[in-house]
């Protein structure tokens, strides 16, 4: 299901557009590199639409977010959806507080997102199923998430991902358990975001979203394995520079002899 995919993003290198968070931003673009995309960060509201225009796919990413960035990414978003181009959103910490709950609810409310990406107690929140979080990880999440996630998918028209030890997709009908991935990736910083960048670069080129995102989170899941079992890994400081090096150089072959997913 998933096989050409990689080469695909490699060969058209579709230009990402983020409006993403302060901490993570430059591993946001250095992975959408790594992955063979290209990326560009303009949050300003005066320029957006004009970015947007010249976009593949659009990345909406809460984790610092204020009131004019939520501004500046319901404007992106609403060209994206006059253009056709998918948007990603990542619901970073909804849940945590009342300005995070509140603008992922007004982001989903005012623009049609292709693709919602949290963790389990990101999207329990917004699926209405519940869900407790500290700062911005899940600590807790309901047994019915899956079937609210099926429900949100239907009723938003969108691919829903919750990541975790095994990563789950949705879209309402189809769904995907993709077990590729490695303990090593929950020690750095910023894992969440770049996955979301993944996601966006895979789906500037493949129009069934529910597609992109298992090859997405097998691609991700994947380089996290290879690199955690590098002979130079010694710490969560070496293990970044190895896992951006393993998606650099993740290839086709490397993908169907390890990819790990099944369709339930």
């Amino acid at each position: 299901m998933i096989e050409g995919l990689l080469d695909k993003v490699r060969n058209q290198k579709p230009l990402v557009h983020h409006i993403t968070n302060i901490v993570t931003v430059n591993d946001c673009a250095n992975v959408t590199l790594a992955i063979g995309a290209l990326p560009v960060m303009a949050y300003a509201l005066e320029e957006v639409e004009d970015m947007v225009k010249a976009a593949s796919g659009l990345v909406l990413n809460i984790g610092t977010l204020t009131p004019k960035q939520v501004e500046s990414m319901i404007k992106a978003g609403k060209k994206a959806n006059e253009l056709g181009i998918p948007v990603v959103l990542d619901p970073v910490g909804a849940g945590a507080t009342p300005l995070r709950t509140e603008s992922a609810k007004r982001i989903l409310k005012e623009v049609r997102v292709s693709i919602v990406k949290g963790n389990s107690a990101e999207i329990g929140v917004l699926a209405g199923a519940g869900g407790e979080i500290r700062g911005v990880e899940a600590v807790g999440s309901s047994k019915n998430l899956l079937a609210a996630a099926k429900d949100m998918a239907k009723n938003f028209g969108a691919t829903v991902v919750i990541s975790g030890a095994t990563d789950v997709v949705t879209d309402g009908e189809r769904v995907a358990f993709v077990d590729n991935g490695h303990p090593w990736m929950g020690t750095i910083t910023g894992t969440g975001c770049m996955l979301a960048s993944v996601i966006g670069s895979f789906c500037g080129v493949e129009r069934d979203y529910f597609k992109a995102c298992v090859a997405a989170l097998v691609a991700f899941g994947l380089a996290g394995e290879l690199a955690a079992n590098r002979p130079e890994v010694r710490g969560p400081a070496s293990f970044k520079v190895c896992f951006f090096d393993e998606l650099y150089s993740l290839a086709e072959e490397k993908i169907r002899a390890g990819m790990k997913y099944s369709i339930g």
